[in-house]
């Protein structure tokens, strides 16, 4: 690298084109490169890394400054011959530089390893100075042992007679110790049969029992068995009959059956005899449960019921389990299957028990203290379900929880019904108590708005009461039923979408056929309900269902037996909301037409039209026509909006009733006009029929005002129509006919979508009472204009 820094500043260092390293000043940069790739071979780098060149370049290239092959007068020669001045002065700076770089990493390198050879040379001469001691420890402890091994092997021969001798001694107690035990067995067994500790006696007689059995061939050892079995006999007798009592718990119980056991007594009709013991206490905790629900004392709130039974009967259940499968474990299936059977019974005992109780539970919106019941039942029955997995106590336990949250939805079910009959007899009555005192009627939109947030409060007070079966504190929350079908078919479609299906229906009762119960609704509240059930439809229903499924989120649809209904529809198909209440509102318009109807047809009917007097004011049933008109306007403004209308004639509220008197009509009325004319003016109506527009009077009815009142007043007209044609007139009674379809005229074309149709429908009024008169002369339009104007 020297020489390449000089051959690179060659001009500034006097070094002329063939100039040529030689000397020491040429074998320096020849060891410097040898031992800069000496530390880097040192380092793990390869054999191309240690000599500086990149992977890609010819090693065999001359000019390659990292390669071994580098000659600097040919890399010399070629900079000459290709780099103009200003390149070849460019080059200098950049070998000048990495001259530096080179020499900068050479000198850490040396100072580091520099360090760490003066490092190592402390560490050894440590070392040293450490293993010197070592050694003379060493030595020490070697004389020591040697020491130590000459003095054992010394005593070890002056004891060697006496070991034998002391070991032969040691036998020779230790079988005397055992003959003693032997001999001194019967007595110890009347002792502890005696004291009451069996358990030791028990003990004592297992441990001589092999001894005994072996040597019973001779007669001292035959009568120390014969006492044995007599004392074992009478402690037999005592544990049976400490058993058979009963008086003890069942810890105790198990104790007397495992010392029965020990003493060889069959494990069969131990197994019989104990569960038999252990029916009896249970049996007595049922019999306790059971008086608790008799008729009478008062019954015990449902928390306070269960834990009695999981306290008692459950806790019982689970120790007489535990001792017997800890007792009778090498009875094997068939002990297992007999302790399955024997809870099976006794737990569905239990079960109706908590059945019966739960089942009292009817009255409250509040569940909290039930699902706490139930949680409790839930989490007593896991022990014995994982001890007695066969008996299925566990899967029963869950079941009655399913079977009571499906009752508790049904029962929150009846309880929305229930309010919202009563949320439509309370509208009843504030409708209907205003009258009977003489009163302004209270605000259709304040009904409207009180009875929809009495029901939502309503729903989402079930709601949040049947969440509490679903919270994670709950032990059962994270069975499939409660995490699935309990939250998307029990929840959303059984509670909500049952209730908005059940409000419909309800709704359409009111539907019904004049004479049943439709007949004596209220016009306002069906009203009210078309629009209640608008309201679901196009904002509530949603609202509601989105309220459901953010509570009761179902987390893995595969645990549900049925998949989770779509919510992209609310209800499709499946509750008319709209359609309900299109019926309402088309049953009111029905309602209110007929009311007005009843009203015309008696004027007409009660009233002799050949006979009447020349008219001079307005009927008044067409006055309560006009105002009863209005008050439904009034009415039906407060809950819908106004509606479209076809564009009104500038002359609409002044014009004379010229639909009477245009030259048609004039034509119709004129003398030239009699039955003895040559024209027939039944032809001509028939004829002017043709031309006309046909009025659908029954069409359907927009949710709209416009639309309500066109319905109503096309009834009514067509109503008077019909009574008119039903009549005979005489001249005077064709003129009142006249002044009282042009006083409607004056009034009702206001309220319908297109006043063309109140103008033929009062035209053909007037046109068949003008068919029906002997006499047919009208009276003069300027004279019906002052009747109508005064009156």
């Amino acid at each position: 690298w020297a020489a390449v820094g000089a051959m690179a500043a060659g001009p500034d260092h006097g070094s002329g084109p063939g100039d040529s390293p030689e000397g020491p000043e040429a074998e320096a940069p020849e060891r410097r490169r040898k031992a800069h790739g000496m530390l880097k071979l040192y380092y793990g780098l390869s054999e191309g890394e240690a000599a500086g060149r990149p992977a890609g370049p010819d090693p065999l290239d001359p000019t390659d400054l990292n390669g071994a092959h580098f000659d600097p007068e040919v890399y010399l020669d070629k900079l000459r011959r290709e780099c103009p001045l200003a390149q070849l002065m460019d080059s200098e700076t950049d070998m000048v530089r990495q001259i530096r770089a080179l020499d900068s990493d050479m000198q850490t390198l040396v100072y580091e390893n520099y360090n760490k050879f003066i490092s190592a040379t402390d560490t050894i001469r440590k070392m040293k100075n450490d293993f010197r001691k070592m050694e003379d420890e060493m030595d020490r402890l070697a004389t020591n042992m040697a020491v130590i091994t000459d003095f054992s092997a010394r005593i070890s021969a002056t004891l060697q007679d006496r070991h034998e001798r002391i070991t032969k001694l040691a036998g020779v107690h230790a079988l005397l110790r055992k003959l003693q035990f032997l001999f001194e067995l019967p007595s110890r067994l009347t002792k502890c049969v005696e004291l009451g500790a069996y358990g030791q006696a028990v003990r004592y007689q297992g441990r001589a029992q092999a001894v005994l059995q072996q040597y019973q061939h001779l007669p001292s050892f035959r009568a120390i068995q014969d006492d044995c079995q007599v004392i074992t006999a009478r402690l037999v007798q005592q544990l049976r009959q400490r058993f058979r009592e009963g008086g003890s718990g069942a810890p105790e119980q198990a104790e007397c059956v495992e010392l029965l056991l020990a003493l060889g007594e069959p494990a069969e009709e131990l197994c019989e005899e104990f569960l038999a013991h252990a029916r009896g206490r249970l049996e007595e905790e049922l019999r306790s449960l059971e008086a608790e629900l008799g008729p009478s004392p008062p019954a015990p709130d449902v928390l306070e019921f269960t834990d009695h039974g999981g306290s008692g009967f459950v806790g019982g259940l689970c120790q007489v389990a535990a001792a017997y499968q800890e007792l009778f474990a090498a009875q094997g299936p068939a002990g297992a299957e007999k302790l399955a059977a024997f809870a099976r019974e006794l737990g569905g005992r239990y079960f109706a028990l908590v059945e019966r109780r739960l089942a009292q539970e009817q009255g409250g919106g509040d569940n909290s203290l039930l699902v706490r019941a139930l949680d409790r039942f839930h989490r007593r029955l896991r022990a014995p379900g994982a001890l007695l997995a066969a008996a299925g106590l566990a899967e029963a336990a869950t079941e009655i929880v399913e079977r009571v949250a499906r009752e508790r939805l049904g029962h929150h079910l009846q309880g929305l019904r229930a309010a919202f009959l009563g949320c439509l007899t309370d509208v009843r009555q504030a409708l209907a108590a205003p009258r009977l005192a003489g009163k302004e009627g209270p605000g259709l939109a304040e009904l409207l708005a009180n009875v929809a947030s009495s029901i939502l409060s309503h729903i989402k007070a079930s709601l949040a009461a049947v969440h509490l079966f679903t919270a994670k504190e709950v032990s059962f929350s994270n069975k499939p039923y409660f995490r699935g079908e309990f939250c998307s078919q029990g929840v959303r479609e059984g509670l909500i979408v049952g209730f908005i299906r059940s409000m419909c229906q309800t709704a359409q009762s009111f539907c019904d056929s004049p004479g049943e119960k439709g007949g004596a609704t209220p016009p306002a509240l069906l009203l009210l309900l078309s629009r209640l059930c608008l309201d679901y439809e196009t904002a509530t229903i949603s609202y509601i269902l989105t309220l459901t499924d953010e509570q009761f989120l179902v987390l893995d649809s595969s645990l549900t037996a049925r998949p989770r209904p779509a919510t992209s529809s609310p209800l499709p198909g499946l509750c008319p909301a709209r359609e309900t209440a299109r019926r309402l509102l088309t049953h009111y318009v029905k309602v209110q037409g007929l009311v007005i109807s009843q009203m015309l047809r008696k004027s007409v009917e009660t009233r002799d039209w050949l006979s009447t007097l020349e008219p001079r004011n307005v009927r008044a049933v067409m006055k309560r026509v006009v105002e009863d008109t209005t008050a439904i306007d009034v009415q039906v403004g407060l809950l819908y909006e106004e509606g479209v209308r076809k564009a009104q004639s500038s002359d609409s509220s002044k014009r004379t009733f010229s639909v009477y008197s245009s030259s048609r009509q004039q034509g119709r009325y004129a003398p030239s006009y009699t039955p003895s004319a040559p024209m027939d003016t039944n032809l001509l109506s028939n004829i002017q029929k043709l031309f006309s527009e046909r009025i659908d009077v029954f069409s359907p009815v927009e949710f709209n005002k416009v639309s309500v009142l066109t319905g109503i007043i096309k009834i009514s007209l067509k109503t008077l129509l019909e009574c008119v044609r039903l009549r005979t007139f005489g001249r005077f009674g064709l003129q009142q006919v006249q002044v009282d379809c042009h006083f409607l005229q004056l009034y009702l074309w206001r309220f319908v979508a297109d006043e063309e149709l109140v103008h033929l429908l009062l035209d053909e009024v007037v046109a068949s009472a003008a068919l029906r008169c002997p006499d047919p002369v009208p009276m003069e339009p300027s004279v019906v204009e002052v009747i109508c104007e005064r009156g």
